[in-house]
């Protein structure tokens, strides 16, 4: 047998290595493979969160200017990538695999994204411990949180992006343990991001109003501007409450930014937004207007959205937005008002790419670099020497919808019931 030994070194980081033994018996010998997990002695490397950053227009003062073009999906990308794992959704990909968070940070700063957000998202310590995860006991939410927040400073600290942290509903929520116990959850993590001194913080995945507005008020004690984001669709939350109430509610209790993310897509996500905006209106309240849907259509959901579907969350392709289609929503969501415009699951770089395209008039004609190799509306087809290219330029022959190739799919599936 063959011993194969993996020495690994990170700078100045402190690493505890478990051996783990893998018997392989289709090559007929044994592999020793080193396996590496943080403990509590991890100590972040690059700058520390008391670095002094040159002065810069934050959220407020950029949205006041123009739209501002978040970033994307990490959880679905990363877990088609091989780095997170399906039904945890958790993050502790930020100490494991930190390399692909970064690359996929930069990818979105590369495609013209005006925020990085850090992959803080299911962060919680219940929800790292939740249902067998042992994020939570491998790591510790210190951690996790602490190097999330770390990797995305790196990236903005290059590109000029604000970074923003997030929260997300808690397991405590669901299991009744009341206000108290849920804010303890959050504040395990907002005490970090303020020692990180993100620029904003997004709260973000709410089906339950009552959850969300106590995320909001353990927010407002970082003195950073808020951006709240209900998971829901024009049918409102999980109790019955409607967009424009949720609106109304989040604004009043300090969200400088409110609006919705997941499990719709782009057409249902804005009518939703639309109701949020026109009870603002009525209330005689001002906040931005945010839209992160996700990068599928949905025309066949129910009030739970993307999870009713047979198709979530492996089969979920055929249903996948084009870059055209993101085009379609940026303008759209422009033209009803919504100045923080970005995407969620499933949402990849060139779909953020899209959004920075097609609203680059409004943001002074600022273009990511990635823009470089591609041209608008497939303009970079002019140097093809096939005619048949050639002639695919420009919007009106990307406008037209593409055929999916699938001659014995349904173009609707039948929802699946769900829990509340």
């Amino acid at each position: 047998s063959r011993l194969l030994i993996g020495h690994v070194r990170k700078k100045s980081r402190v690493w505890k290595s478990r051996l783990s033994l893998y018997i392989q018996p289709s090559l007929g010998s044994c592999s020793v493979i080193m396996s590496t997990r943080r403990h509590s002695a991890h100590q972040s490397t690059g700058q520390s969160p008391q670095t002094k950053r040159k002065k810069r227009n934050g959220l407020l003062e950029r949205l006041a200017e123009g739209p501002v073009v978040s970033d994307g999906s990490y959880c679905f990308v990363l877990e088609r990538r091989g780095y997170v794992k399906s039904g945890y959704w958790t993050p502790e990909a930020v100490l494991e695999h930190s390399h692909a968070v970064t690359g996929l940070h930069k990818e979105f700063a590369r495609a013209g994204a005006d925020v990085t957000q850090a992959f803080t998202f299911a962060g919680s310590e219940d929800k790292l411990a939740a249902h067998g995860n042992t994020a939570a006991a491998d790591f510790g939410v210190d951690n996790i949180n602490s190097e999330a927040c770390r990797l995305a400073w790196e990236i903005a600290d290059q590109y000029g992006t604000l970074v923003a942290a997030g929260l997300s509903p808690t397991p405590s929520y669901r299991e009744g343990k009341g206000k108290a116990a849920v804010q303890r959850e959050f504040r395990a993590q907002t005490n970090i991001f303020a020692k990180h001194d993100v620029d904003f913080m997004i709260v973000e995945f709410f089906g339950h109003l009552e959850e969300m507005l106590w995320a909001i008020e353990v927010c407002r004690d970082m003195r950073k501007p808020i951006a709240a984001s209900m998971c829901i669709g024009p049918e409102g939350d999980r109790d019955g409450n409607t967009p424009g109430q949720c609106a109304v509610a989040m604004a009043k209790a300090g969200a400088e930014v409110v609006g919705v993310n997941c499990l719709f897509g782009p057409s249902a996500s804005l009518k939703a937004v639309e109701m949020m905006k026109k009870a603002l209106d009525e209330a005689g309240l001002k906040a931005y207007l945010m839209c992160q849907p996700i990068a599928y259509h949905t025309p066949d959901v129910n009030k739970f959205g993307l999870v009713e579907t047979p198709e979530y969350p492996f089969a979920l392709e055929p249903r996948l937005l084009t870059r055209w289609d993101m085009h379609n929503f940026a303008r759209e969501a422009y033209e009803l008002g919504v100045r923080y415009i970005g995407g969620c699951c499933g949402m990849e770089s060139y779909h953020i790419r899209a959004i920075a395209e097609e609203l680059a008039p409004e943001r002074g004609g600022r273009l990511g670099e990635a823009s470089a190799k591609h041209g608008l509306w497939g303009e970079t087809l002019k140097g093809s020497l096939r005619h048949s290219m050639t002639i695919r330029c420009g919007k009106a022959y990307w406008s037209k919808p593409p055929a999916t190739g699938r001659p014995f799919s349904a173009p609707y599936s039948t929802p699946l019931a769900c829990p509340k």
